[in-house]
């Protein structure tokens, strides 16, 4: 069946899934998770033994499996975490649907995960396909204004040349940096995860694998929400029960 959103929005039953109500139980399930994948428990395991503790369904497993991380994985990040304050003028790699579907949802209402590493996360799942939104263009432009904020120097954008409507994307994205005379560069690439991963580069991402791997990151995603969508639904997993 052909995907035919028009907008990055919440699942039908996120309203009650994630309830306020709601959050103590997944915040003592995503930290049940953190304290099982410290001492070396398998991920897959660990998270159906939480999941049936705590009776979640299969999309609250996902949030809690997205904001959970072992203390080693996030001792790495910490240490690995670049400043903000200190972006001016330097080079940032972007892991381009990684940063901009989380924006999108985070302006459509969608569920955002508030992790343990800092990070906000999604819980879209593209499945080898991008739709444009009509939050894609606003969320492009609120990552742009934020980059300028942060005094960023240049930036690359990196897209999975597999995923459809990649082109598509590509095109906004230097529509919307020669409209603004921001200095975009945008790559199509097989795989951007292992490329991001082994850089030096200053890599504006929020994917695990990459955080476990990378030189230097930053939250580019939290950023921009924290400033311009105030109002999104942020469900922060990341406290400690």
């Amino acid at each position: 069946m052909p995907d035919r959103r028009t907008h990055r929005g919440p699942h039908p039953q996120d309203a009650r899934l994630f309830a306020p109500d709601v959050w103590p139980r997944l915040r003592q399930a995503t930290s049940e998770l953190a304290w099982l994948l410290s001492r070396g428990y398998a991920p897959a395991s660990s998270l159906k033994l939480v999941g049936d503790r705590h009776d979640l369904v299969a999309r609250q497993r996902t949030a809690i499996a997205r904001s959970a991380a072992s203390d080693a994985e996030l001792a790495r990040r910490r240490e690995h975490e670049f400043r903000l304050d200190a972006l001016a003028d330097r080079r940032v790699w972007l892991d381009g649907y990684n940063v901009l579907t989380t924006v999108e949802a985070a302006l459509a209402d969608g569920v955002i995960l508030g992790a343990m590493d800092g990070c906000y996360r999604d819980m879209a799942s593209m499945h080898g396909s991008y739709r444009k939104v009509a939050e894609t263009r606003p969320a492009l432009e609120l990552i742009g204004r934020t980059l300028v904020e942060l005094k960023v120097g240049a930036c690359r954008w990196y897209l999975d040349r597999p995923v459809s409507n990649s082109g598509r994307l590509a095109a906004l994205l230097k529509d919307t940096a020669s409209a603004h005379g921001w200095t975009w560069e945008v790559e199509l690439v097989q795989d951007p995860d292992p490329l991001l991963r082994a850089s030096e580069e200053i890599i504006a991402t929020a994917d695990s694998q990459i955080l476990n791997r990378c030189q230097a990151w930053i939250h580019l995603a939290r950023e921009t929400v924290t400033r311009y969508v105030p109002e999104a639904y942020v469900v922060d997993l990341g406290k400690r029960p």
